[in-house]
């Protein structure tokens, strides 16, 4: 059996929430051996959303999310003998991962210069908020916050700012983390040194809208959202069909597709109508001709328009919303949606590992760890006695 893509490599991720979670995970899910670090007594605050949402199920979803393909130790980082732990933890490991703030950092020994004293040849990876210079680079910083210092919040809607769900900046800043990770690993086996591999929340989110910023910025061409009932392209754009699904339009070519489109719909009499016979006019006159399109999607039933719309020609897809995701047939295909036997919640499905690879494949070895589930495994392995152990349980440092 093939190794997986990073077996062999040891990450340590003293994280928590989302971002610093999901690029321990990627790494996780491709061979990495991840080992979380929490807090001995309060842990992730991830694993206490699902009771906040008010669900009496007792799962931890969120913090079983992101937290896939880890192994899990407790620690007191207050405590002096904690150095001696992490000591031997980092002589250890290839990687660092971290998102809590410098200062935090610093006051519990963690920061990079610190942990690269012990391991020049560590990667160090640190996710801020708003970056690690400026005036605000210590403060806290959440995925709903960066979303509006972004200008993502203003982007979605034209009434007002909202945030864009679920969990974007996070997310995104995790995967450009594993990314600048990897990166630093292959700079390393070339030049055999470690460094320090910063992103933020910010950047990720301005850098996740480069088509809006590159508009804004080298064009000089207003970006701002678009009302669906009064698009710039009526093809572009989404409509209700009878029953109660969604349709989405994609059609950027409008006039290429409009006759077309017109026989599908059963308008053709506007077709060479001055107020809609091309892309420019229809912009202009978007808010009429979405009020003839609406009523006549809301007349069938969407596998209906599917099939018309395609017969001739029109780009179109279906709208999901999540409970259609398991029984779409690519997700199916794909196995999208990995299944997993969970030992304390039976089979169920995983979100999916975004990136394939068709010779040495990652791979959906172990769920989310219980609370401190690996400690004494873990300090064994880096050469801690059982008696060195059980005078860290008696002096709570694990």
């Amino acid at each position: 059996m093939s190794k997986l893509p990073l077996e062999g490599y040891r990450v340590l991720e003293w994280g928590l929430w989302i971002a610093a979670p999901t690029a321990s995970m990627m790494l996780g899910d491709l061979g990495a051996d991840v080992i979380k670090i929490e807090h001995r007594v309060t842990g992730d605050p991830s694993r206490g959303l699902d009771a906040g949402y008010g669900s009496k199920t007792g799962r931890q979803s969120l913090y079983e999310g992101f937290n896939r393909n880890k192994r899990g130790i407790t620690l007191d980082l207050s405590k002096p003998q904690a150095k001696t732990v992490i000591s031997k933890l980092v002589q250890t490991a290839d990687v660092f991962i971290t998102n809590f703030r410098q200062s935090v950092a610093d006051r519990s020994g963690l920061d990079y210069e610190t942990l690269s004293k012990i391991n020049p040849k560590l990667i160090y990876a640190v996710i801020t908020g708003y970056g690690s210079k400026g005036p605000e680079a210590d403060i806290r910083a959440f995925d709903g916050l960066a979303q509006g210092r972004s200008a993502l919040a203003m982007q979605a809607i034209p009434e007002g700012p909202v945030w864009v769900r679920p969990a974007l900046g996070d997310t995104v800043a995790g995967i450009n983390a594993a990314f600048g990770i990897v990166t630093a690993l292959l700079v390393r086996q070339r030049d055999g040194k470690g460094q320090k591999v910063e992103t933020s929340l910010l950047s990720s989110l301005m850098f996740q809208q480069t088509s809006n910023l590159a508009l804004h910025f080298i064009g000089s061409i207003p970006v701002a959202p678009i009302p669906r009932t009064r698009p710039t392209n009526v093809m572009l754009n989404m409509y209700r069909c009878a029953d109660g699904k969604w349709i989405n339009l994609y059609m950027p070519e409008a006039d290429r597709f409009w006759p077309n489109f017109c026989k599908a719909m059963g308008i053709e009499h506007l077709r060479d109508d001055p107020r809609f016979k091309d892309i420019w006019v229809r912009a202009q006159n978007s808010e009429a001709l979405v009020s003839v399109l609406d009523p006549i999607f809301a007349s069938k039933p969407r596998h209906e328009w599917i099939r018309i719309l395609k017969e001739h020609g029109c780009v179109i897809d279906i709208i999901n919303d999540y409970a259609d995701l398991p029984g779409d047939p690519q997700v199916i295909a794909n196995n999208y949606l990995p299944e997993f036997d969970h030992p304390n919640y039976g089979r169920i499905k995983y979100p999916p590992m975004p990136v394939e690879f068709s010779a040495t494949p990652g791979q959906l070895r172990r769920p989310a760890p219980e609370f401190g589930q690996h400690t004494e495994e873990v300090l064994l392995e880096v050469g801690f006695s059982w008696e060195e152990i059980a005078a860290f349980k008696e002096q709570k440092v694990i």
